[in-house]
């Protein structure tokens, strides 16, 4: 079973996600709050598995607040997906260096919402395709010419082929079927290199990948 609380200053929107969100036995609703800082307070409270974070909001914003969560020792186990309207780079890049593990856009389907919360809760991290997208263009458009890094030399060649299809946006199951591989093979490959190379989640390693030129622009 899948913790999760609902941080949005919308009514409609808590209500709607709740409703949809329950149809899914594996998954239950523990708490709501309107704003960051009712958000930050009902996590340390029931210290759910996943808090599903809205940007725009009063008293503490989605930034401020998932930078709260991810700051606390407490509240170590708990995964917090930005669920937004907004796809600017700023907050894409900002809520990732806050610490949240996903950043999804309200238009994302039902079913890749609540499969983006049961991935979350065990631990995935995630982009919806559209911000994945973004973040590419993003590193790519900033890099120069490409710069090998160093850690690059403590990964197989196995390894290497993993992370460059980290580096073009793949999914677990989609590296899995790429390179022969069971989806467990591929997860643990891709938690081997976060190791070996220091990184904190999967977009540093998307960063790796375009900046060491594994990826071309």
């Amino acid at each position: 079973m899948t913790t999760v609380i609902l941080v949005d200053d919308q009514d409609l929107v808590r209500e709607g996600l709740r409703a949809l969100l329950t149809r899914d036995e594996a998954i239950r609703v523990v708490a709501e709050a309107a704003d960051g800082r009712r958000g930050v307070d009902a996590v340390r409270r029931y210290r759910p598995d996943v808090v599903l974070m809205d940007l725009r909001m009063p008293v503490l914003d989605g930034i401020a607040a998932t930078a709260e969560i991810t700051a606390d020792p407490a509240l170590v186990g708990t995964a917090v997906v930005v669920l937004t309207t907004f796809d600017e780079d700023g907050d894409i890049v900002s809520a990732l260096q806050a610490g949240a593990v996903g950043y999804l856009l309200k238009s994302s389907t039902r079913d890749d919402l609540r499969q983006a919360v049961v991935r979350a809760g065990a631990g995935e991290r995630l982009l919806s395709p559209s911000v994945l997208a973004q973040l590419m263009d993003l590193v790519a458009g900033g890099s120069a010419a490409p710069v090998p890094d160093p850690r690059l030399a403590l990964l197989s060649e196995r390894e290497l082929e993993v992370l460059t299809r980290v580096g073009q946006g793949d999914t677990n199951a989609e590296i899995a079927a790429t390179l022969f591989l069971s989806p467990a093979t591929a997860r643990t490959y891709v938690s081997r290199i976060l190791a070996k190379l220091g990184a904190r989640d999967r977009p540093e390693l998307l960063v790796i990948a375009h900046r060491s030129g594994l990826v071309p622009p």
